[in-house]
């Protein structure tokens, strides 16, 4: 049986690098059903985050463990999209809709702990994040 594609969201991979046992244990669980994966947005944020070479160096050391799904015209589209019908709403952000929009046009399961900015979003394969 092939694994399918599981997008995990920055805030799970940040918890994780801080050493959160319920943030690593999530990962090695999914990864046991799944190929992990992560936007370039993702990478982006969390490239944000490194203060010198070598945290950049240890960040790609670790973003091995995932597949990069890069944006394409129907990402950016489906994103314009999101924005539009949720930014009102819903005070949508700009990385998140991008990040949703990867989900939805390859067709993938997303994790993140902040359900909140992503549950009211229709085609969004969100799987619950269980908090302990």
């Amino acid at each position: 049986m092939d694994k399918s594609f599981i997008l995990v969201d920055s805030d799970i991979l940040i918890d994780a690098s801080r050493g959160i046992t319920q943030a690593i244990q999530m990962l090695e669980r999914y990864d046991q059903s799944h190929l992990l994966a992560v936007s370039v947005i993702t990478k982006l944020e969390l490239m944000v985050g490194c203060k010198d070479k070598k945290e950049f160096k240890q960040l790609n050391k670790f973003l091995r463990h995932f597949e990069v799904f890069h944006l394409s015209e129907s990402i950016s589209k489906t994103a314009v999209e999101l924005f539009e019908q949720y930014r009102l709403s819903h005070n949508v952000l700009i990385a998140d809709m991008l990040i949703a929009s990867t989900v939805i046009c390859y067709e993938l399961e997303f994790i993140s702990k902040n359900q909140k900015d992503f549950r009211f979003i229709k085609n969004l394969n969100l799987v619950k994040y269980i908090s302990q």
